[in-house]
């Protein structure tokens, strides 16, 4: 009788990154397990749920994955090193480019990967809510730090600005999915920029 072979390991680092573009691609609620367990190598249900234990709990792993490597182009805001300006620059257009890069899925998994979620799945949708909520406290502290080192002037227009910002960010999924290439999205980021500097105070090094 043939021997059969050993079965093949299951790579656990290549299933998530498998279920991370498919997730990112299709967002949450339209991906079913069927398609997951297709795309992370035809693991068995049993492998699956032993590996990563629901779906939900595997879309939890995979956004700290997606946060932790595609996610770090927003690092910078939290970069206490950085002028508050430069801060906010490196973040608008490190994301710039990779929602717009076609080696994955264009936007941003935080901003699209749950939106409409039924009921059931509010808690999916409020977890990618808390991280764009993260991304807009990141903005206003670049800003605080701006009028507190007396490089903004303090006016309407600069209590604005993060919110100005934050929607810009978010909004550059859509963009990115419809098609904007980054050097269109680094031209509006150039232009976006000019709002911070109308309102800059002359400083002395």
């Amino acid at each position: 009788m043939a021997r059969t072979g050993r079965p093949r390991e299951f790579d656990r680092d290549k299933a998530l990154d498998a279920a991370m573009t498919l997730f990112w691609a299709q967002g949450y609620e339209p991906t079913s397990l069927t398609q997951l367990k297709s795309c992370m190598g035809h693991i068995s249900p049993a492998s699956f749920y032993a590996a990563f234990g629901s779906k939900e709990a595997l879309f939890r792993e995979v956004v700290q994955h997606y946060l932790a490597t595609y996610g770090q182009v927003m690092a910078p805001l939290w970069d206490e090193n950085l002028i508050p300006r430069d801060a906010i620059e490196r973040a608008l257009r490190g994301s710039a480019r990779m929602q717009a890069s076609r080696t994955h899925p264009c936007g941003c998994l935080v901003v699209s990967g749950a939106s409409n979620c039924s009921p059931e799945n509010e808690a999916v949708q409020a977890l990618l809510a808390a991280e764009r909520q993260r991304t807009r406290t990141g903005i206003r502290v670049c800003v605080e730090r701006a009028l507190a080192r007396g490089e903004l002037r303090d006016c309407a227009t600069t209590a604005a600005l993060p919110d100005i910002f934050a929607t810009f960010f978010h909004g550059m999924t859509c963009e990115a999915r419809d098609g904007m290439t980054s050097t269109h999205l680094d031209a509006a980021i150039t232009s976006l920029l000019t709002l911070w500097d109308a309102n800059a105070l002359l400083t002395t090094p």
